[in-house]
């Protein structure tokens, strides 16, 4: 089964990267192929639905492919990041049926919580099928060490549940 990982934000000095190679890896360890999907590589100055810009059909390709999706997304403002909405917008109907699992990333202390609600939204008017398990990146500060590490091991556990409820919702 292929799962990739969106990293929903270009920022510099974004603290969503560590997370979203900790989801790489995690979903790798848990046995399915992946690859993450930055929001770097897919940035455009305007929404384009059309499909048929360079980086939609590099998008489409991938999300047609995948069984399931991760998305990785910082709080900023009590939403998700502009540049993660306009590359969710560049599809609509590669994402039908997808189950999807949303991790947030805050420096604060609840983990993204209001982009994450926001993103189960938007997923449903996408129809992909978002699963009641979230992961929750608080503090992301001090989360992760200097070499990029958890510091809070007890996440892993957390991130194996999440990952056997997104693969659960898997239809094959």
């Amino acid at each position: 089964m292929f799962i990739p990982v969106i990293l929903g934000t270009a920022r510099n000095g974004r603290r969503s990267e560590n997370p979203a190679k900790l989801m790489l890896s995690e979903v790798k360890n848990f046995g399915f192929e992946t690859e993450l999907i930055d929001a770097r590589d897919f940035l455009i100055g305007h929404t384009d639905n059309t499909g048929q810009t360079i980086e939609a059909q590099k998008l489409s390709e991938i999300i047609k492919r995948s069984d399931a999706l991760v998305i990785v997304s910082p709080e900023y403002n009590h939403g998700y990041p502009g540049e993660l909405k306009i590359m969710l917008d560049m599809l609509y109907a590669e994402y039908a049926g997808k189950p999807v699992g949303v991790c947030g990333v805050s420096v604060g202390p609840y983990g993204g919580v209001r982009a994450v609600e926001q993103l189960r939204q938007v997923a449903i008017e996408l129809s992909m099928i978002p699963i009641r398990e979230a992961i929750y990146f608080g503090n992301a500060g001090t989360l992760f060490d200097e070499a990029g590490n958890i510091v809070d091991t007890t996440y892993h556990d957390r991130i194996q549940k999440f990952l056997g409820t997104l693969k659960g919702a898997i239809k094959k």
